[in-house]
């Protein structure tokens, strides 16, 4: 059994950006520039393309990566994150997974090493590694403010220090995340990505941004 297999999801259609995953992105698209990138990445035993995309496999084998033929269920609206995640899981022959999305195109060959060996590093007292971003922002739920007092608003930089989930990169167990339909352990380890690497594409503005973001950064 392999040890770590980095798993990249694909579907077909996407619902904000049309073909997102296709679509030119400076001078390739999204999923071969993460293929490449990948394929660069020391200590991963398999990359494997989890698609219902004849597209994604006609690039998988043209760069001489894995694939696997999604279930038509797995890659609709109606099935959940859970529910996807743990189909992969059950998918996938390897001791650990490193799943990783090509919406973020910004992701460096030396960050992805860097989660590995920490990952590994840590792994005795952390279950998941798990990519977040800083949210330094005045945040409401329901019309009240969740993170500040209206009287006694701080300057922004003084707000707490609230991260979201980016799910740029996740590295877990490969039983643990089919058994508990998560990629999220008990006990993650946070892995912080600054503004640039930690670009995830959703929409249209996102897209453009990311290839500005692509030229001149990456």
């Amino acid at each position: 059994m392999k040890k770590i297999v980095a798993v990249v999801p694909i579907r077909k259609g996407s619902q904000r950006v049309k073909n997102k995953n296709f679509k030119k992105f400076c001078g390739k698209n999204l999923l071969e520039h993460k293929i490449i990138s990948l394929k660069k990445v020391r200590g991963l035993d398999e990359i494997i393309i989890n698609t219902d995309s004849n597209k994604a496999i006609a690039i998988a084998k043209k760069l001489g990566v894995s694939y696997f033929r999604r279930e038509d269920y797995f890659a609709s609206s109606k099935c959940s994150n859970s529910e996807f995640w743990a189909n992969v899981a059950s998918e996938t022959k390897s001791k650990f997974i490193l799943f990783t999305h090509c919406t973020s195109p910004m992701i460096s060959v030396k960050t992805y090493e860097k989660t590995i060996k920490s990952f590994f590093s840590n792994h005795k007292n952390f279950d998941s590694l798990n990519t977040v971003s800083e949210v330094k922002e005045f945040l409401f739920l329901k019309k009240k403010p969740i993170n500040f007092k209206l009287n006694k608003a701080p300057n922004s930089q003084n707000l707490p220090n609230i991260t979201k989930l980016n799910f740029a990169i996740s590295i877990l167990k490969t039983k643990f995340m089919e058994r508990k339909k998560t990629l999220i352990g008990n006990k993650p380890l946070f892995f912080k990505l600054d503004q640039v690497e930690g670009h995830d594409i959703n929409t249209k503005y996102e897209f453009e941004f990311a290839k500005f973001l692509f030229r001149n950064f990456k």
